[in-house]
């Protein structure tokens, strides 16, 4: 995989966020508009594209070869938890802050930008994979992302039955019924069943999933857009993080696992999705909670702005 091809596919995501920007600033698209394209995307085009990938002829993916790739991510994001845990206190991180600096570790954007960037860089093949890495996180952060965000809620209002009204365990785990599970299950079982549709559904489905990347790349910049650079740019343990997460980390997990696994779609897939930037899903969590969100918000930021040069230099160790 050359790296132009990696690099070429960024700025082309760089470019949809400023247009997303320009919206925001010409008042073409509000914060509301966002968060409801942001709805469109988790629920309707991403589905689509995940399951587009398990309708399209060619090679499959054998069973054991699945197995050995939920095996292999579940694994990665048991090293992101660990890591998560250590890599606020190695920066020195105001206490307070510690659950953004985990949940910015753990929970990397592998819907908004991992399903295109995968989809362009490593081809639709790859997106069975990817379908897996979002079934884990779907899971993880209806569980160990609620539990991160309520201690550190009960840490910031001190009510603690307040804080556990808010989100009931049982309202957890019927979240993790969602259109992200749901989407990445049904098109694992399409993909092993080797299903057929008509041509009309597939066609619709296809022109959905389409949409996935600019819309998604539209709500990015209307993030952007809202802080001013010297939120975003001036907080120095943020790049240091940035560095840690999104090149050391995959870079780190790709070496490792290579003596372990043979199937490189596997391997560059894990790496595509551990480099990616901070996802938004913990930001609209902690809003929910009416937490305090400044740090997460500009975690997000930097490291989606800052991946314009992480992800090339991280896909430098994609296996040719």
């Amino acid at each position: 995989m050359s790296i132009t091809v990696v690099l070429q596919q960024m700025v082309i995501i760089f470019i949809l966020i400023g247009i997303g920007m320009i919206l925001f600033w010409r008042g073409l698209l509000s914060e509301e508009g966002s968060k409801q394209i942001s709805g469109l995307i988790i629920n309707v085009t991403n589905p689509a594209l995940l399951i587009c990938s398990a309708l399209e002829d060619g090679p499959k993916a054998s069973l054991r070869e699945l197995g050995i790739a939920l095996v292999a991510y579940a694994a990665v994001f048991a090293v992101l938890i660990v890591i998560g845990f250590l890599i606020p206190r190695l920066l020195c991180v105001p206490k307070k802050h510690h659950y953004a600096y985990q949940m910015l570790t753990v929970f990397g954007n592998v819907g908004f930008i991992g399903i295109p960037l995968a989809s362009a860089v490593l081809g639709s093949e790859s997106l069975i994979y990817v379908s897996i890495f979002n079934l884990l996180f779907n899971l993880l952060i209806y569980t160990l992302g609620i539990s991160l965000l309520q201690r550190a809620a009960r840490g910031q209002t001190a009510e603690d039955n307040a804080v556990s009204e808010n989100s009931p365990a049982s309202g957890r785990f019927r979240k993790l019924v969602n259109a992200g599970t749901i989407s990445a299950v049904v098109t694992i079982i399409f993909y092993l069943g080797n299903f057929r549709v008509p041509v009309i559904l597939s066609s619709a489905l296809s022109y959905t999933g389409r949409a996935t990347t600019l819309l998604s790349m539209l709500v990015l910049g209307v993030s952007v857009a809202q802080m001013a650079p010297k939120e975003i740019f001036s907080h120095p343990k943020l790049y240091l993080f940035t560095l840690l997460r999104q090149i050391l980390v995959p870079i780190g997990c790709i070496l490792l696992m290579r003596g372990l696994i043979d199937n490189k779609l596997i391997l560059n897939t894990m790496l595509l999705m551990a480099a990616v930037p901070a996802a938004n899903m913990p930001l609209m969590l902690a809003k929910q909670m009416d937490m305090e969100t400044e740090s997460i918000s500009q975690g997000i930021i930097l490291t989606t702005v800052l991946s314009l040069v992480t992800v090339p230099v991280a896909c430098l160790f994609l296996v040719p």
